[in-house]
């Protein structure tokens, strides 16, 4: 009999995840990719999937779909919530299942979340941009708000707080939305309505920082800066936010003066925090966490003491390496070839180095700002960079040509093609977030369907009895037994 191969679980289906699992695809492993999601998600081009450039499906594949011709791969569908280092087991549940995955060797790829510094409830009327769920409940927001604008200017009220929009943070999502959302009132929608102007809507960004994009540098985040307030958004810089309502966003200035912006779309791009896996991961290693939840991790990218154990992405805490998809991309390709060379006795590879490819932000049509090396770039060169280098990395070819398409249709005319929106959109999150048990309260849980399917079950056949029953005391009264069928 064969020996059983090598059992790696990755966790999450993220940049860290896909690449990892691909990269395994030729070793003598069985990879199992545990993930909350069934699609794996470009991150970077949420904003446009909000704004309504993009569809989802373009920047969120199947996962299957992409795994379907990796053999060793399969996908099971959970939000992990345990690891066990000792008992090398992955935890994970889904509307109530658990199920138990045991491992060999584990990638952890679970990636950040929204932070919003100690102040979730802010969450409820200032959605994140972290998920497709995100980018859909700030589409509704965002083309919601115009619409009331519109139905409020015909009955003659006031709207200006419906043509208001504050992104709160002025990093890379805020400022690519913050441009896109100005692009919306003044250029993409100034023709739809009747009863409002939408170019007189205010885009408000605002930071406690005292630049727009600080990991740039000081020039091109003032030349970033300079080219959203050319678009017409108000930059407020040394601003912290200190609450947030369903009407109103205070802010706390540098100065000391409080202000409230009342408006009705508050958008927060602000703050990532790593998932609380790395908490999990912390209590049983002894590895320390930083304020972020980011967990330190050997220079090989393995768990202090669990040399079996790579975490990679945004969940680390080394060597000052930023949370961008090419750290967990480099990182999750560097675990998968450790794991690989150990099965085949290769000697240790030497400690993870990350290269840096660059970073770059869009701002509007034609304005983008890009850093590589000691490269600084601004204006159109660096926008048809930005273009090339985000088809290069958008998973699957249909998804590159149907960009591709929405991007010359939204960028050369003025059209949107995304703009669909619901009521369901907007207001799930919160409905769901209403329910103790999540989505889990709506479907029976595992234990009740089963029962349930056992006395339906009892009374299909208790049935079937009593009808055979039946038939049998009328085939008696009736004297059609041994009386042939053609002379009943």
């Amino acid at each position: 009999m064969a020996a059983p191969r090598h059992r790696v679980v990755v966790v999450g289906s993220g940049f860290g995840g896909l690449f990892g699992t691909k990269a395994l695809k030729g070793a003598d492993v069985d990879v199992t990719m545990v993930a909350k999601t069934t699609h794996h998600l470009f991150q970077p081009l949420l904003y446009q999937v909000a704004t309504g450039i993009l569809s989802e499906g373009e920047i969120a594949p199947p996962t299957r779909e992409i795994l379907s011709s990796q053999r060793n791969a399969q996908v099971l569908l959970g939000t992990v919530t345990g690891i066990d280092l000792d008992a090398r087991t992955v935890t994970s549940h889904v509307l109530g299942r658990e199920t138990v995955t045991a491992y060999d060797s584990l990638i952890v790829a679970a990636g950040a979340k929204q932070s919003y510094f100690g102040n979730d409830q802010f969450s409820e009327y200032a959605p994140g941009m972290k998920s497709i769920d995100d980018a859909l409940e700030l589409r509704g927001r965002i083309f919601g708000a115009f619409e009331m604008a519109e139905l409020g200017a015909n009955r003659g009220e006031d709207v200006d707080s419906l043509l208001t929009f504050v992104v709160v943070g002025a990093g890379p999502t805020g400022v690519e939305m913050a441009g896109q959302i100005a692009e919306l009132a003044h250029r993409t929608l100034r023709r739809d309505f009747r009863s409002i102007n939408t170019r007189s809507a205010r885009v408000i960004l605002l930071d406690a920082a005292p630049q727009v994009l600080p990991p740039f540098g000081v020039k091109l985040g003032a030349k970033a800066q300079q080219e959203l307030e050319k678009l017409g958004v108000e930059v407020v810089l040394g601003a912290m936010v200190t609450d947030v309502d369903e009407g109103a966003i205070t802010v706390q200035h540098k100065d000391g003066r409080t202000e409230r912006i009342v408006c009705a779309t508050k958008i927060w791009a602000a703050g990532v925090q790593a998932s609380s896996l790395g908490r999990t991961l912390s209590e049983q290693s002894g590895a320390p966490l930083d304020r972020a939840g980011r967990i330190a991790v050997n220079p090989d990218l393995t768990l202090p003491g669990y040399p079996e154990v790579f975490v990679v992405g945004d969940m680390i805490a080394l060597d000052n390496l930023p949370g961008v998809a090419q750290v967990a991309i480099q990182g999750a390709k560097y675990a998968a070839k450790t794991i690989d060379g150990r099965l085949k006795g290769r000697q240790p590879l030497e400690p993870f180095k990350y290269f840096d490819k660059g970073s770059m932000a869009i701002i509007s049509r034609f304005r983008a700002v890009a850093l590589i090396g000691k490269l600084r770039l601004t204006g159109v060169i660096a926008w048809l960079m930005w273009l090339a280098l985000h088809l290069i990395y958008i998973t699957g070819f249909k998804s590159r040509v149907t960009a591709l398409l929405h991007w010359f249709v939204s960028f050369l005319g003025r059209g949107r093609s995304e703009r669909t929106t619901t009521e369901q959109q907007v207001y799930a999150r919160a409905a769901l977030g209403r329910l103790k048990g999540g989505a889990a309260d709506l479907v029976s849980s595992p234990g009740a369907y089963d029962a349930a399917q056992a006395m339906l079950e009892i009374s299909r056949r208790q049935q079937e009895l009593e009808d055979r029953a039946s038939e049998e005391a009328r085939l008696t009264d009736a004297g059609e037994r041994g009386v042939k069928t053609e002379e009943r």
